[in-house]
């Protein structure tokens, strides 16, 4: 196949991926009634005036499935990030003994389950729209290159290329949602 045609088959296939990791990301975000460090990754603490994740001002760990322990590098920074948590709106409840902070993860009920499957599922899709819109780029990128010489059945045959790349991608996705959600749903 034309140079171009690989190049935009590539950046396609790199979008494709960036997409995946990203659903990974979120999806690790999403608790499944386990303590698990990653569920506090999006809390920035008030650091001396500077907003600073919370993994750069302290040790983020869990002492067993359903307590997340919090190690501040400094005993000054116990309250701020205590506020930070608060703040965050997770549903958790912050306790300290005076040099670390606890959370105590929940048992989640039946319906909150289901809520976090519906989330699951509305993540799930934002990444497949993501998907298709690195299809549609490159199947536009194709005909613009038909348009200035490339043989029609060399097109034809990267929008093919294209396809079987997005439906493995698709495919991918409906693993990563399967998994999470059987981990949600598993009391």
């Amino acid at each position: 196949m034309n140079d171009e045609v690989n190049f935009c088959i590539e950046e396609a296939k790199e979008r494709m991926e960036k997409t995946i990791s990203h659903l990974e990301g979120e999806l690790r975000v999403i608790r499944a009634g386990k303590a698990n460090p990653s569920m506090l990754s999006g809390i920035m603490v008030d650091y001396y005036g500077t907003m600073t994740p919370l993994k750069q001002v302290s040790n983020v760990g869990t002492l067993d499935a359903r307590t997340i322990n919090i190690q501040p590098w400094e005993k000054a920074m116990i309250e701020p990030i205590e506020k930070a948590i608060l703040a965050a709106n997770l549903g958790f409840n912050p306790q300290n003994n005076g040099e670390t902070i606890r959370i105590a993860v929940p048992h989640l009920t039946e319906e909150r389950r289901k809520q976090l499957v519906r989330q699951v599922k509305a993540e799930g899709e934002n990444a497949r729209v993501s998907i298709r819109n690195a299809r549609r780029d490159a199947n536009e990128e194709f005909k613009k290159l038909q348009k200035d010489g490339l043989a029609e059945d060399l097109a034809k045959n990267a929008e093919a290329e294209i396809q079987k790349i997005t439906d493995n991608y698709n495919k991918k996705i409906d693993e990563l949602l399967a998994i999470k959600e059987e981990e949600i749903l598993t009391v």
